[in-house]
């Protein structure tokens, strides 16, 4: 039984310039990163790659049509390495461009061609919340099917991930606030997960200690003390890539994916709905098992002996205030179809939950964060 496996070098530098020098970036390089990052770190370096700028094929999270778009305007061009520099709409982009023959990104997800992976791919994320940079996972929405799916194959793996927290200090605080959270939501479903085991929890806990630790400093200094740990919550999230890579998460992520695709919330926004609910569930089902563990070191980290969930609710919400379900404009008719969706499409994740949850017991959660 394979308990741990990481197939990906991990790199660190002070600055994008150390990283082209060291990596010796040239004209077989396709770079997909956004304009909002090339002019300031990498425009001045005059680099021979070829740029391929995210937004200027559609905003939001990443859909199939979005990369059909790119897929049309590369196609013919030949390059040997595939450079992702973003967040998770370019990382996600960029993994499906490493296959081989691919004609439709539909086909990938579906699985309808094989899974072959022809180039090689280095990930540098500008976010502190994806740990795509070392997951063999990638998300799209599927217009046609209103709903996001996931391919999840070693092939999409990148050979090398790049931590550099110059490229993360333009964040705003809101999309900052949202990734670090989906780290947070990262380790934390990694940790009860069925396959989680010694190893996958010393990243967990690691990275929870860290962007707990960080957001305990925000609410009692502000904004501007995330600047100063800026290297600590790349490392943070990267620590929960790493588990979940190997574990999987469930299902908070599960019940995000059809408000993120009918109404096109954030993934990190739309991980964040569902945190705390599901774990309230969990919790109530089986507060013996590894839970117990989990909300043991929660309580550490909050300074609380009661419900840990309670006092990360109200820690987060000095962070970000969390709305309600209908603030998106999703309506109470919603909560029983995505429920149906969840159960039809999500089995993947749904396999990785602390303990099984029912249709009714997912209505149940979309009903209750609805108003």
């Amino acid at each position: 039984m394979q308990l741990f496996k990481l197939k990906t070098r991990i790199h660190r530098f002070d600055d994008f310039a150390g990283f082209a020098e060291e990596f010796a970036l040239n004209e077989r390089d396709l770079v997909i990163t956004n304009d909002f990052l090339y002019k300031p770190f990498m425009e001045r370096l005059n680099l021979p790659c070829r740029f391929i700028m995210q937004e200027q094929y559609g905003l939001g999270e990443p859909s199939d049509e979005m990369m059909n778009r790119i897929l049309n305007d590369v196609r013919g061009c030949d390059f040997d390495r595939v450079i992702a520099i973003g967040g998770g709409t370019v990382i996600d982009i960029s993994k499906i461009f490493v296959l081989k023959d691919i004609a439709n990104v539909t086909d990938a997800f579906e699985r309808k061609i094989p899974i072959v992976k022809s180039k090689q791919l280095i990930i540098l994320p500008t976010t502190c919340g994806t740990g795509s940079e070392v997951t063999n996972i990638s998300i799209a929405e599927i217009k046609s099917k209103h709903t996001k799916m996931g391919l999840a194959d070693d092939a999409i793996v990148a050979d090398d991930a790049v931590l550099v927290a110059e490229l993360v200090k333009g964040l705003p605080f809101k999309f900052y606030a949202c990734s670090a959270i989906d780290a947070l939501i990262h380790a934390v479903e990694s940790y009860v997960s069925p396959k989680s085991n010694p190893y996958t929890q010393l990243y967990c806990k690691a990275a929870i200690e860290i962007i707990l630790d960080v957001f305990r400093g925000i609410a009692e200094k502000g904004e501007a003390y995330r600047f100063e740990r800026l290297d600590d919550m790349l490392m943070a999230s990267n620590f929960a890539g790493i588990a979940f890579g190997n574990t999987g998460v469930g299902a908070v992520h599960a019940l995000s994916y059809p408000l993120g695709g009918t109404y096109h919330v954030p993934h990190g926004e739309a991980n964040y709905q569902f945190f705390t609910a599901v774990f309230k569930v969990y919790n109530e089902k089986d507060p013996n098992g590894r839970i117990r563990e989990l909300n043991a070191l929660l309580q550490q980290m909050l300074g609380t002996e009661s419900d840990p969930y309670a006092a990360m609710e109200q820690l987060l919400d000095k962070i970000l205030p969390r709305p309600a379900l209908s603030s998106y404009g999703m309506t109470e008719g919603d909560t029983a179809a995505f429920a149906d969706n969840v159960i039809a499409t999500q089995q993947r994740l749904l396999a990785n939950n602390y303990v099984p949850l029912s249709r009714d017991e997912i209505f149940q959660i979309y009903t209750k964060l609805y108003k």
